[in-house]
């Protein structure tokens, strides 16, 4: 979900354990040349899931990188099996109120722009249509309550180190970011 902690969580995720880290909104806005509220407001949703979707399916191709994508890719079912298929997907799992405490202030996410006036109203719509295809695409799903960026990439390093996905830390905490 949009606010959730995907881009703020990766980047921690893949400094600690020394990969490279991908969002696939930044790639995005490199390969349309203009921001993704501009583009969604100039070209629609439509034309930027196109978009996403390429995206989306390069990224996923790669060994070895942490990836962040938009919370709206699970929207297309090729991107809900590249991501399931190729990589291991961690689920940052949010309740509408917790996000739009978070984006109370954010003018930049064109989803929550369009809400008519009501972003809690848009995010629970947002999170009740969205939080299944997030199940089905998501290896492993942490709620996310209310902890802070440390605690949070503390949780998916110990779930990654449990599921053998990524070294078991030699009992160093993770520094905060």
């Amino acid at each position: 979900m949009p606010g959730s902690g995907k881009s703020t969580v990766g980047r921690h995720v893949a400094r600690h354990i020394g990969l490279p880290f991908i969002d696939t909104d930044q790639v995005i806005e490199q390969r349309i040349g203009c921001s993704i509220r501009d583009y969604f407001d100039t070209q629609g949703e439509a034309a930027f899931r196109d978009v996403e979707q390429v995206v989306i399916d390069e990224v996923t191709r790669l060994d070895g990188h942490v990836v962040a994508t938009g919370g709206g890719a699970v929207l297309r079912e090729s991107n809900r099996l590249a991501l399931r298929d190729r990589t291991t997907v961690v689920y940052l799992r949010s309740t509408p109120e917790d996000l739009a405490r978070r984006l109370r202030h954010d003018t930049h996410r064109p989803l929550l722009q369009h809400s008519g006036g009501d972003p809690l109203r848009r995010l629970r719509t947002l999170f009740q249509d969205r939080d299944p295809l997030y199940r089905r695409t998501a290896h492993f799903v942490i709620e996310t309550g209310r902890p802070s960026v440390h605690a949070l990439v503390n949780m998916v390093l110990m779930q990654l180190e449990l599921a053998g996905i990524v070294p078991v830390a030699t009992g160093q905490d993770i520094p905060h970011p």
